[in-house]
């Protein structure tokens, strides 16, 4: 049994491999970005005029929807990848991610369908939420099995940085089209271009999976538990649900680890851009570029985290970004004020720390399953994790300064701070997984750990 996995050893097989997976995961990011970014003109489009600020929160209801779909999608897409193969969940999450961004971008306005145009948006959030489900751990627990074990974390570090390029492209595409295009214009038709453009990109990721080969850790897998991948006869559902229970302490793992992240980085890194524009009165245009900016800072900053967890560990990375985006969290909303040049700093600042648990957590939740449940044991935590938190934090965000006036966003930073508290604390519980051997078909994380170290 070699060291690392043999189809990672090929350099077009690894350029293959990084092109198709982080292209893919960049298509499900840019869909979340553009929905959040042109939420204003979804709303007056796609909702009923007569409300105007009932309508906005009716959109960003659809966008927690949306998340709300994900355990669904990542119960059945982390099944699919556990018995058929990582490739076909990774292929089958794209072509319906990019089904649903191509309805979007035709959907009919208010004006025209009246109440349909909103059933026919939240059922395309939907079908985008179950792929959304299932992409990201199908595409974190293919990378891992790809990676050479001495580099995972500095591989695993591309979901993040694929991600991140898709939502600079969704702010760059806003920023270009504000720009180019008047109100009355982006309110007409500019809103759906993005949706387009991630429609293609959803395809061109399609068929660059189609190229993929499966990992040697699954095809392993499926041999010594007496299935072929070609013939898989898949696990019971009672088998399943008993693996899930056997490593339930694995998931609980994953929720805590996520919890926090998920919410300070949509904060950061997608909705702070949009609270600057509305609440702030910083210039629209200067107000994303700052946000691309900023995002630039993270993209660098994630392939060192990611390397520097190969070198001393994952945990001290883990602990060095919990608690750095838990302390800075207020002193960076202090630093963001009026000026585009003051939240492009206080969003950099914090997606640094931010980064340095975004580079490596796919490859920490990766390490903590065997093999056969490894995509299922991430799914389903991290998308119920999401779905709760992730996908109302705009809601929260929006309604606390709503109900709260002035005293909203610190609420909104309190409840952030505490979340981030909550993965601090999960750190302490996990043991060292660095390099450890992700070819276990069978055993639970404590007794596979133990074997390795």
């Amino acid at each position: 049994m070699s060291a690392n996995p043999a189809p990672a050893t090929d350099r077009s097989t690894v350029m293959r491999t990084l092109v198709a997976t982080g292209a893919g995961n960049a298509a499900e990011w840019f869909d979340w970005a553009i929905y959040a970014t042109f939420a204003s003109f979804i709303a007056s489009q796609l909702f009923s005029h007569a409300d105007p600020a009932s309508a906005f929160l009716a959109t960003l209801a659809v966008f927690a929807v949306g998340f709300a779909a994900r355990p669904l999608g990542g119960f059945f897409f982390g099944w699919l990848g556990d018995q058929l193969g990582r490739k076909t969940s990774l292929v089958w999450c794209v072509m319906l991610a990019s089904l649903g961004s191509l309805v979007i971008a035709f959907c009919p306005t208010y004006d025209a369908v009246g109440a349909w145009s909103s059933v026919i948006l939240l059922v395309a959030r939907i079908v985008q939420g179950l792929a959304h489900g299932g992409e990201l751990p199908s595409a974190q627990t293919y990378l891992s099995e790809m990676a050479p074990r001495e580099r995972r974390g500095l591989w695993s570090s591309l979901i993040y940085f694929s991600g991140t390029l898709g939502i600079m492209a969704g702010t760059f595409i806003g920023a270009i089209l504000s720009t180019i295009l008047s109100e009355a214009q982006m309110s007409s038709f500019g809103w759906r271009i993005p949706f387009l453009i991630g429609a293609v990109i959803g395809l061109f990721a399609l068929y660059m999976r189609t190229k993929l080969e499966e990992t040697e850790a699954f095809e392993e897998a499926s041999v010594e538990g007496g299935r072929r991948p070609e013939a898989p006869a898949g696990s019971a559902p009672e088998n399943v649900f008993r693996q899930l229970a056997t490593n339930w302490r694995q998931a609980a793992k994953v929720i805590g680890l996520t919890v926090g992240l998920t919410v300070v980085y949509y904060v950061w890194g997608v909705s702070t851009p949009a609270y600057a524009i509305h609440e702030l009165g910083i210039d629209a245009t200067g107000a994303l570029w700052a946000g691309v900016a900023a995002n630039v800072v993270f993209l660098v900053a994630l392939p060192l985290w990611g390397r520097l967890s190969d070198r001393i560990g994952r945990k001290p990375v883990l602990l060095v970004s919990g608690v750095g985006s838990a302390v800075f969290f207020f002193p960076a909303t202090l630093i963001v004020r009026d000026s585009a040049v003051q939240l492009a700093l206080g969003m950099s600042i914090m997606l640094v720390f931010i980064a340095a648990s975004a580079a490596i957590v796919p490859s920490v939740y990766a390490e903590l399953f065997p093999t056969t449940i490894r995509t299922m044991g991430v799914a389903i935590p991290y998308a119920i994790c999401v779905a709760a938190f992730g996908g109302t934090a705009a809601y929260l965000q929006a309604g606390m300064n709503a109900w709260f006036g002035a005293a909203g966003p610190t609420i909104f930073g309190i409840y952030t701070v505490v979340l981030l508290c909550i993965g601090i604390g999960t750190v302490f519980t996990l043991r060292e997984t660095k390099g450890i051997d992700l070819r276990q078909p069978s055993l639970p994380q404590e007794k596979s750990t133990t074997t390795v170290r």
